[in-house]
């Protein structure tokens, strides 16, 4: 945990003087700026750091205000950052093979600082866009057979969704859109693949946030697994507090619906990182289960894959990855995991991994959508 934190600051300050010498540098002429550029860019970069780091010490007001502005700095930090970057090399390869056009070398500060506002604008565009994305939740529909075995049901219309992370950020506001979007699909289960929650439960209970949870409507009721943000934000409260809003919080369980199908809900693979302790092994889950009947597992983190396959689970449903959240960064999910968006298939065993309904830092989507899946089962023979 310890070593999580070191890497991280670590990284976050190199990133973030990187940015800001070539911002100094950009507008190295305009002397009446250099203060204003200190003083909001130390505001924006340590924004994020003060509202976790002390949020124990700050009001109510305060937090919430340095936890907005620098949920929304992680936004800008990776469009200044690959732009920075891009430039850089543009400037690299004109030092070898000079091809800049005389308007530049002979106005070199002049396109500095006509380039850094250019940046600046368009990395405020993409922002923009990227918040109404978050905000404009999309229904996806999948429809899949599972082997019916002795199952009760012929078919189940369910909702999927992942990666909620509630917060003073993605607030009830945001809930409230989520659950209308729910109720509009008229569900027999609810089904959400961890990361409920995205503070602490005090800080949730604090401003209502979670009550929405309570007014979803479906015929089994509304089942969660953990995702690495349960345990984040405190596993023992954050149970508490999914279990007090409606939803029931399976962790390394099983619960036999209507003798329809099993769910099956794995803790997520953080448990190690923030206890200590081991989640239980697929294997041992699935011998205290009558697999008579379909296998439904929940597991947040799409990681071996093949686990669930070797089980005989029916169907996997997993979240997590976000595909991205902020292109380009779907191509780095891509490297990590076997499938970070979308439907799979490992012999016997279906997989989904959604893209999630939330975002984690800021509330920005610009490489993929904000997500529920409508999941039409078929039971067959």
């Amino acid at each position: 945990m310890a070593a999580f934190f070191a890497v991280f600051l670590t990284l976050y300050a190199a990133i973030n003087y990187y940015i800001f010498i070539r911002g100094w540098q950009a507008i190295s002429s305009i002397h009446i700026l250099k203060p204003f550029y200190i003083i909001v860019f130390l505001l924006f970069a340590a924004s994020f750091i003060i509202a976790k780091f002390l949020e124990s010490y700050l009001p109510q007001q305060l937090y919430d205000f340095f936890l907005r502005i620098g949920s929304f700095w992680f936004a800008f930090m990776l469009y200044f950052f690959l732009a920075i970057v891009f430039l850089d090399l543009v400037r690299l390869i004109n030092y070898f093979i000079p091809f800049f056009p005389q308007t530049i070398t002979n106005n070199y500060v002049v396109a500095k600082e006509i380039t850094a506002l250019a940046v600046f604008l368009i990395s405020l565009i993409i922002i923009i866009a990227g918040y109404v994305n978050t905000r404009t939740i999309s229904i996806n529909n999948l429809t899949i057979d599972l082997p019916k075995k002795s199952s009760s049901l012929t078919e189940l219309n369910a909702v999927v969704l992942s990666d909620i992370h509630i917060s003073p950020i993605n607030d009830g506001n945001l809930l409230n859109k989520i659950v209308k979007k729910i109720n509009s699909l008229n569900p027999d289960v609810v089904l959400i693949v961890g990361d409920v929650v995205d503070d602490r439960s005090d800080i949730l209970n604090r401003d209502n946030i979670g009550d929405e949870f309570r007014n979803i409507k479906s015929k089994y009721g509304t089942f969660a697994c953990t995702g690495n943000h349960e345990f984040i934000n405190g596993i023992n409260n954050t149970e508490k507090f999914i279990n007090d809003h409606g939803i029931k919080l399976l962790r390394d369980e099983s619960e036999n619906i209507d003798n329809g199908f099993v769910l099956i809900c794995r803790d997520d693979r953080a448990k190690k990182q923030f206890t200590g302790k081991d989640r239980k092994k697929l294997s041992d889950l699935v011998k205290t289960i009558d697999n008579s009947l379909p296998l439904i597992l929940m597991d947040h983190t799409p990681f071996g894959l093949e686990e669930a396959e070797q089980n005989q689970i029916d169907f996997q449903l997993s979240g997590h990855t976000h595909y991205g959240q902020m292109f380009p960064l779907g191509y780095i999910t891509n490297l990590v995991y076997e499938k970070s968006w979308g439907y799979i298939r490992k012999g016997n065993t279906q997989y989904y991994v959604s893209c999630g309904v939330g975002t984690w830092g800021p509330p920005v989507r610009t490489g993929s959508p904000s997500e529920i899946i409508n999941l039409k089962i078929k039971f067959v023979d």
